[in-house]
């Protein structure tokens, strides 16, 4: 065993399962998870996040467990549970004060507990280490240390590893933070940025994500400007993108566990403080309404062309809430479905990576082979997977019916490959 000694990961998902691979290779790990379904599937080498390759989970070190008992003797204990918002998109600390409760029956004085999800400045001190405390019956700062690092997992990316991106930590002393660096920088090569205190650091992980938020919802809010403009979004895009200064942000979809929740984190925060946010509130207002624009103007299209709704064949390629990734969770490409189906229409979805019994149960559909795509009225473009990309532009056309319309709503397609009776559309 190294000088680090045993490390825990609590939640071995997106983020805790590639970390906990990654400290494998370096150090004596427990992976555990409360999902009895999750631990089974990988221990048989299966990754549904497709984040980890079946050759490398069965190479990996790794112990994987659904006791939390496993994790007795972890001198180092990183939680990467989910924080989710609610149905009022108010923070939902749930899952992470079960973890804290888990973790409290099993540490010992000494122990250093590190959090890497999405939190607003101040819970981990507020929210978890009380619940640490009760279940242990030892002092945080005192008996045990403290210790936040907010995740940069970008699910579907293999250019950017967690190995290749700069990780932020911060600690409850200067001591818990040296500790912190030397472990975090034994497997990150990009570098560690030291944070003065913890607050900052989460106030860090919110900021990223809110930032993104915020651009990508002026750049929705100019797309819809320019369709009433007639002009293209994506043109306009490249032309100012010629400046050197311009920042590359795109119209689209904001959905997931990151973007198109974090920001209610810090709002949340600021709400309890007294100050009520304005801009990134609106952000998330515009973002959040996008997948009932994309379907209204569906809706209209099929109008303006005379086709009756009742009889409208709409199909939609992809589920997923990005990209590449098989997570439909929050994905906003459901509030187009739904959207749809309150004007009558019952469109067909398909997504290769998307799993056919979690679409079911989760969102009530039931998704559809590609090749039931023919004769579509509407073909709705709604994520860019490599999948669509091999397919080609010629077997997306040909999806389309005679006289038929495309919206693209990434604008992956490239104009001149369209029929001259089809209509397109794009943000």
């Amino acid at each position: 065993m190294n000088a680090i000694g045993k490390i825990g990961v609590v939640g071995l998902g997106y983020v805790g399962l590639p970390l906990a691979v990654a400290f494998a290779r370096k150090h004596d790990v427990v992976g555990f998870d409360v999902s009895k379904v999750r631990v089974a599937t990988l221990r048989e080498g299966h990754d549904y996040t497709q984040e980890i390759s079946p050759e490398e989970l069965k190479a990996s070190k790794l112990i994987i467990t659904g006791s939390v008992e496993d994790l007795r003797g972890c001198g180092i204990i990183i939680v990467t549970v989910p924080t989710p918002v609610d149905e009022s998109c108010r923070p939902d600390f749930s899952n992470l004060t079960d973890a804290c409760a888990a973790i409290g029956k099993v540490i010992a004085p000494g122990a250093i507990i590190v959090f890497e999800s999405t939190v607003y400045p101040g819970a981990t001190e507020e929210v978890c280490a009380p619940v640490i405390e009760a279940a242990s019956g030892l002092k945080s700062g005192a008996d045990f240390k403290l210790g936040y690092s907010p995740e940069r997992i970008n699910p579907g990316d293999k250019a950017h590893p967690i190995e290749a991106i700069v990780k932020v930590v911060a600690g409850q002393d200067a001591a818990t933070l040296d500790t912190l660096a030397e472990l975090y920088g034994s497997i990150i090569h990009a570098g560690i940025h030291r944070a003065s205190s913890i607050r900052v650091a989460e106030a860090a992980k919110v900021i990223e994500n809110t930032q993104r938020d915020i651009n990508i919802a002026l750049m929705n809010e100019i797309s819809k400007i320019c369709d009433l403009i007639g002009i293209r979004t994506s043109e306009v895009l490249a032309a100012a993108g010629t400046k050197w200064n311009f920042l590359k942000f795109y119209p689209g979809l904001v959905g997931g566990h990151c973007i198109g929740v974090d920001p209610y984190y810090l709002t949340a925060k600021a709400e309890q403080m007294g100050y009520h946010p304005e801009v990134i509130l609106s952000g998330r207002r515009i973002n959040d309404s996008m997948g009932s624009y994309i379907a209204q103007r569906a809706v209209k299209l099929l109008a303006m062309a005379g086709h009756p709704l009742k009889d409208a064949r709409v199909g939609i390629l992809g589920l997923t809430f990005k990209e590449n990734v098989p997570d439909i969770r929050n994905s906003k490409v459901e509030d187009i479905y739904r959207e749809l189906c309150e004007f009558g229409i019952r469109p067909l979805v398909h997504d290769p990576l998307a799993d056919s019994a979690a679409a079911h149960r989760e969102l009530g559909l039931t998704l559809a082979d590609v090749e039931a795509f023919k004769d579509i009225d509407v073909l709705i473009y709604a994520v860019s997977h490599d999948f669509y990309a091999a397919l080609g532009a010629p077997a997306i056309v040909d999806m389309v019916a005679q006289n038929g319309i495309l919206i693209d709503v990434k604008s992956a397609m490239q104009t001149a490959a369209l029929r001259s009776d089809i209509s397109y559309w794009s943000l």
